[in-house]
C-alpha cells in the first residue's frame, strides 16, 4: 500500500508541475506534442487536442515536448509562431517558471486544507523545566500551559519560542496551572543552542521543554489563506537554505536522501494520517520547486539562467557551450541521484 500511495504522490506532484509548463505554453501559443507522466517506454497513451498524453514506464519525473525546444538540439529552429525557440526569451522564462510555480500553488492549497481540516502541533504545554534557569527561578512548573506572553496569544509551542527570540527585555508569562491563569515576569538569558541545521547560535531561552502533547488548530478561511502563505514561504526558505548549507559542507553529504527515502516518508505519512500525508506532500511539493529553480543547466533554473543570458547580452549561447553545460548539469544531477540512492541503501543495511 505504501509503495502505490508514492507512486500516486509522485504522480501528482510531477503532474502538476508540467501542468504549468503545458499551461504557461498553450497560453503563449506553443504547440505542445507531448504530456508525459515518466520516461521510457509508453504503457498507456492519448492524443487530445493536438498533444500526446501518455504514462510511461519509469515514474521518477516527467516532461512535456514542446515544439522547437530540444535540449540534445540546442540550435534546433522550427518555423512558425507555435515554435517555443521563437518566442521571446521573457516568455520562455514565464514557461520555463511555470513548472515550480505550480509547484509552490500546489503546497499552498494543500496547506490551507491542513488549516482547514486541523493542523497539529506541539501543545504550549511545559514537559520540562531546566535547573537554575530563568523560568524556574521565576516559578514555572512541570505541566503549566502557556496561554499568552506578553500580549501575543500563545496557541502552539512554536509561538512561544518565536516569541522570546523576537522580543528584547522580560516578558510576562499567563500560566494556566491547576486551572487558574498566573502571570509570571521572566527574563531570557542568551544562551548556546543549535538550529536546525546543527550550527552553533546564541539563542534568547527561558530553559523548558515541551510535553508530548498534540493540540488540534482549526483556522478560518481567511486564517488558513495566511497560514498557507507563512508555510509555503517558510517551506521554501527553508529548502534553500538546506541546499546552501549542503554546498558549504555544512550539511554532511551522508544527509542527502534518494528516492527511496522519499518513499518511505510518504509510506509512513500514509499511515500516520491523512493530515501527516497532507503535510508531506505539501513539502515535497515546495522540494520539487526550489530544487527545479537552482542555476543548473538541465533544469528550469538553468535554462532560465540561459534566457536572462540571451536578454543582457542580445544573443543566444552558442550551442558547444550550451550542449557543454547542459551535459555537466545532467552529471551534476546523476551524481546527486546516484548520492541519494547510495545513502538510502546504506541507512537500510545500518538498521539491518
Amino acid at each position: 500500500m505504501g509503495t502505490i500511495t508514492f507512486l500516486i504522490v509522485l504522480s501528482i506532484l510531477v503532474f502538476i508541475h508540467e501542468l504549468g509548463h503545458f499551461l504557461a505554453a498553450r497560453y503563449f501559443g506553443v504547440t505542445v506534442h507531448t504530456f508525459s507522466i515518466g520516461f521510457g517506454k509508453k504503457l498507456f497513451s492519448k492524443h487530445w487536442k493536438g498533444t500526446q498524453w501518455q504514462f510511461a514506464l519509469v515514474p521518477l519525473g516527467g516532461y512535456v515536448k514542446m515544439k522547437g525546444q530540444d535540449d540534445t538540439k540546442p540550435g534546433l529552429i522550427e518555423n512558425g509562431d507555435d515554435s517555443y525557440n521563437n518566442k521571446k526569451p521573457w516568455q520562455r522564462i514565464v514557461i520555463l517558471f511555470a513548472g515550480p510555480f505550480a509547484n509552490f500553488i500546489l503546497a499552498a492549497i494543500l496547506y490551507f486544507a491542513i488549516a482547514i481540516l486541523g493542523a497539529n502541533s506541539l501543545s504550549p504545554t511545559i514537559g520540562e523545566v531546566m535547573k537554575d534557569s530563568p523560568a524556574q527561578k521565576a516559578g514555572i512548573q512541570k505541566n503549566d500551559k502557556i496561554v499568552r506572553i506578553n500580549d501575543t496569544e500563545i496557541k502552539t509551542w512554536e509561538q512561544i519560542g518565536k516569541t522570546i527570540t523576537q522580543t528584547q527585555g522580560a516578558l510576562k508569562f499567563y500560566i494556566q496551572r491547576d486551572n487558574k491563569l498566573q502571570m509570571f515576569v521572566i527574563k531570557p538569558e542568551i544562551n548556546d543552542s543549535q538550529n536546525i541545521f546543527r550550527e552553533k547560535i546564541k539563542k534568547r531561552m527561558i530553559g523548558i521543554a515541551p510535553a508530548p502533547k498534540l493540540v488540534t488548530i482549526y483556522h478560518s478561511p481567511i486564517e488558513a489563506i495566511s497560514y498557507a502563505y507563512d508555510k509555503t514561504i517558510e517551506s521554501s526558505k527553508m529548502i534553500f537554505l538546506g541546499v546552501q548549507k549542503l554546498i558549504q559542507g555544512i550539511i554532511p553529504s551522508s544527509e542527502v536522501g534518494g528516492v527511496i527515502t522519499i518513499g518511505k516518508v510518504i509510506s509512513d505519512a500514509s499511515e500516520s494520517s491523512f493530515i501527516a500525508l497532507l503535510a508531506i506532500t505539501a513539502l515535497i511539493s515546495v522540494n520539487l520547486g526550489v530544487l527545479n529553480l537552482l542555476p543548473i543547466p538541465a533544469l528550469d533554473g538553468g535554462h532560465i539562467m540561459f534566457n536572462l543570458y540571451e536578454i543582457i547580452t542580445r544573443r543566444k549561447p552558442s550551442d558547444r557551450v550550451f550542449m557543454y553545460l547542459t551535459l555537466a548539469g545532467w552529471v551534476i544531477l546523476g551524481s546527486l541521484m546516484l548520492l541519494g540512492i547510495y545513502n538510502d541503501i546504506n541507512r537500510i543495511f545500518l538498521k539491518g
